[in-house]
């Protein structure tokens, strides 16, 4: 959707893509000037709401109207027997001396490490394919030279003399790299005598032939490497496809095809008891004090805020010092940092060497557009924007500047094939009379575009796709009887539910009907508020992030997937694509999957629209439900919905317009129907009020609303970070999903909360970041839970912030009561008719229809 930027510092950028909020205060500006409404501003025929303390709520009126490149399989070993003979001799005392590469004297310790016998592998045979060099289990060999050697098999190259050693069956004979090599090299020399070699000195010279193949190529790789030169591997394939696929002289899809999913696992027939639950897993270790103080002296070098310490460290690990001492731009990897800070720390610390066309600078600012991209809901962007943005960002050549990104490997390069289309016998007769009168060939369209993204993005699409793709055609197809969603159910594996807040009755009757037929079945919800909103069938529901953790659910089976039969998936438009995939991987084969909810709502609040990815590919059955929201509310909220905002009538109170002319009244008629209104004529307590404006700044923002609310409902000097006891909080553990609820102590290891039904710790290093008063929220912090009564907020300084998305999820936040303090005028009818959310560039619905296509009818 599309929401203000700048003063109003909105919870989306201006292009409308949702943000999670600890992520959006790291971008937001220092300085924050107050915005003003219009003057005198009014809703169209709204009556007034209460015009001081003491008075009730007006009568209501409603208002009027690119698959990563594939690795390469390993080329095909030919057989090595004269190469061995060649590159050996047999010495006296039966060792194999090389005749290059390091010389024979080796450490005791290595000697020592050798003998404690080979590692675990398969023994590469003489002609057969070669096991890549990383598998020889040299324990001496670190890891940075086992990645060189299996990239280098990776990448299609044979290994020369094959270093290679089987196994790990301690008793079994090697003699070398393969047993019919060292025969033939011993043959040729005439030593027929010469006695056998033992593991220890097998392996022995193993190693040292490792380490002169890895020596020979770390001193290949010494030295700049000019823009796609020296490549090879995955890095060649990416490159070669941007230059190929922008030249239309292939496709995207030539380079990068993906694998047909194969079945994975099967469900358990039986229902055996759940199995042992996986421990939660625990917060990731803060970084050592070491590592903080050198970064940090690193910071003050180059002029950064030397608070900016533990999240470098964090994000860059242990070494996190010298990766900025060797690439100053990489401090962009950290949130909130951004280009023009970075170019600021790396010209203190490089001097001269410093240059906007620097390739160390392009491959970070191509990542970081990318980064932000995903924060607005992008899985990937067109390269022509990725282009733009590096010109943006004075960077002299982007085309270059892009093709470095790809050859570094830090994004990927990938173009969608469109899903062929058998033509109908009407149009293949018209193509065949075009051919007969030589009529010119009409144009098939343009092209799908050139995408770029990074791979944890794309992994997470295909893994996503792969797995939908799985569960559909492992499913065995049965007949339920009973309503249109149950049979669906019962004769697909995976199956889309639309509908408003009571259509999710029908999803939860499904489960139980499963139950009853003896499945294992699980309903998931987005927020712990969805599942209390269930009623007695919540008592079974979880989160999908406590399924995902292991905190609630089912126990996994030996291979990780959850002992399931049927999971029913409430609230999926906020599945972000991460999540998704990892939910999807975790279903045993023939699971069925029903995801339901309401797609007028905003989306995710991370990268990917999995929920409408999956409605426009018309790959499963998609069930519309008809049942209605009850009440004026639900009529508000449908005929928003439907683009139209219609005036409702509501002889309960259940709607009411408050016309204010600027922000400061808009904050102070807030505070007056939270602490006062609201628990007087409607009859709900202000901890049962929800306040929901458009932005976290500005003068009308959440934090100037929450300060507001404090003083008047729980004054306090905020002794713990800024919280008091009582003090109402929302808390992002992990960014974009937020839960709410209440302060109630403090001790010296952090904040403890109420949340729910559950008591959550808040390490103290975090209660700055990840903490925020919580009486007022953003739509997208909302979305997911409901409230007894709901205050929107919109001053006038919010008019452009506001879409159709933004307002269906806001006021279809309230169950019995909704105020709506107005003062952006005719621009609330204006975003309802008009304002729709900008599309998110994403690439799984091509994924799916590719793997999913379905004949047309």
């Amino acid at each position: 959707m599309t929401e203000p930027s700048g003063e109003t510092a909105p919870e989306a950028p201006e292009d409308g893509a949702p943000t999670d909020d600890v992520r959006e205060d790291a971008r937001e500006g220092a300085a924050e000037p107050a915005g003003q409404g219009p003057g005198a501003a009014e809703g169209p025929t709204a009556a007034e709401g209460p015009t001081d303390e003491a008075e009730e709520p007006a009568e209501a009126e409603g208002p009027s109207t690119a698959v990563p490149a594939a690795t390469e399989a390993p080329a095909a070993e030919e057989p090595a027997a004269a190469e061995a003979s060649a590159a050996e001799e047999p010495t006296a005392n039966g060792e194999s001396a090389e005749a290059e590469g390091p010389s024979a004297a080796v450490p005791a310790a290595e000697e020592s490490a050798a003998a404690a016998g080979p590692a675990s592998g398969e023994e590469s045979p003489a002609g057969g394919g070669a096991a890549p060099a990383a598998e020889t289990g040299a324990a001496d060999v670190d890891a940075e030279d086992a990645a060189d050697a299996s990239d280098e098999s990776a990448g299609g190259r044979a290994p020369e003399a094959s270093g290679e050693v089987a196994g790990d069956d301690p008793d079994r004979e090697s003699d070398g790299p393969g047993e019919d090599d060292t025969a033939g090299a011993a043959g040729a020399a005439g030593a027929a005598d010469a006695p056998e070699l033992s593991d220890a000195q097998a392996e022995l010279a193993a190693q040292r032939e490792l380490r002169a193949r890895i020596e020979a190529r770390k001193a290949d790789k010494e030295g700049t490497l000019a823009s796609g030169a020296k490549l090879s591997g995955s890095a060649a394939d990416l490159l070669a496809a941007v230059r190929a696929v922008e030249g239309g002289t292939a496709s995207g899809s030539t380079f990068y095809e993906a694998p047909e999913p194969a079945p994975r696992r099967t469900a358990p027939e039986a229902a055996p008891a759940m199995t042992v639950r996986p421990p939660v897993p625990a917060q990731a270790a803060a970084p050592a004090p070491g590592t903080t103080a050198a970064v940090r002296e690193v910071l003050a070098k180059g002029g950064a805020p030397e608070a900016l310490a533990e999240q470098v460290a964090a994000v860059l690990g242990e070494s996190a010092a010298q990766v900025l001492l060797d690439d100053p731009w990489q401090l962009l990897a950290v949130p909130g940092v951004r280009p023009e800070q970075a170019d600021g720390f790396a010209r203190a610390l490089l001097g001269a060497a410093c240059g906007p066309d620097d390739p160390r600078r392009t491959v970070a600012l191509t990542v970081w557009l990318l980064e932000r991209a995903a924060l607005q809901g992008h899985t990937a962007l067109e390269i022509d924007t990725v282009r733009a943005g590096l010109t943006g960002h004075a960077v002299p050549d982007p085309g270059s500047a892009v093709e470095e990104a790809v050859s570094a490997g830090a994004v990927l390069v990938f173009q969608e094939e469109e899903t062929a289309q058998e033509p109908s016998e009407e149009n293949a007769e018209d193509a065949e009379d075009a051919e007969d009168d030589e009529a010119p060939v009409a144009d098939e369209g343009p092209a799908s575009p050139v995408l770029l993204g990074l791979d944890r993005y794309a992994l997470a699409e295909e893994s996503l796709a792969d797995g939908l793709a799985r569960l559909v055609r492992t499913a065995t197809a049965d007949t339920w009887e009973g309503s249109e969603l149950e049979r669906a159910a019962g004769a697909h594996g995976l199956v889309l539910h639309t509908g408003g807040e009571a259509s999710r009755a029908e999803p939860v009757a499904l489960a139980a009907a499963a139950r009853g037929r003896g499945l294992r079945t699980l309903v998931a919800v987005h927020a712990d508020a969805g599942r209390h909103a269930l009623g007695p069938a919540g008592a079974d529901a979880v989160t999908v992030a406590a399924l995902l953790s292991g905190a609630a659910g089912p126990g996994r089976d030996e291979e990780g997937a959850f002992a399931l039969d049927l999971l029913v998936v409430l609230d999926a438009p906020q599945l972000d694509v991460e999540t998704a995939a990892m939910l999807v991987e975790s279903l045993p084969d023939g699971c069925r999957l029903v995801l339901g909810g309401d797609p007028g709502v905003l989306g995710a609040p991370g990268a990917g629209q999995v929920f409408v990815d999956l409605l426009a590919a018309r790959v499963c059955p998609r069930i519309a439900s008809r049942l209605p929201d009850p009440g004026p509310l639900g009529e508000l909220v449908s005929g928003i919905g439907a683009g139209e905002l219609n005036q409702v009538e509501a002889p309960g109170k259940e709607i009411v317009i408050v016309p204010v002319r600027d922000a400061g009244e808009a904050v102070h008629r807030t505070v007056q129907l939270v602490a006062d209104s609201v628990p007087r004529a409607i009859g709900v307590p202000a901890d049962q009020t929800q306040v929901i404006t458009v932005g976290h700044g500005g003068s009308a923002g959440t934090r100037a609303l929450n300060t507001a609310l404090k003083q008047r409902l729980n004054p306090g000097p905020g002794r713990f970070g800024g919280f008091d006891p009582g003090d109402r909080v929302a808390y992002a553990e992990v960014p974009g999903r937020t839960a709410t609820g209440t302060v109630l102590s403090a001790d010296p290891e952090g904040l403890r909360l109420r949340c729910g039904d559950a008591e959550v710790l808040v390490p103290k290093e975090r209660v700055e970041t990840a903490l925020r008063h919580g009486w007022a929220l953003t739509a997208h912090q909302a979305a997911g839970m409901r409230w007894p009564a709901v205050v929107v907020v919109l001053p006038g300084d919010a008019a452009g912030g506001l879409s159709r998305p933004w307002v269906y999820t806001a006021f279809g936040r309230a169950e019995r009561h909704l105020s709506v303090v107005h003062g952006v005028d005719q621009a609330l009818p204006r975003a309802v008719a008009e304002g729709t959310a900008p599309e998110r560039t994403t690439r799984l619905r091509p994924l799916l229809e590719t793997l999913l296509a379905v004949p047309e009818e």
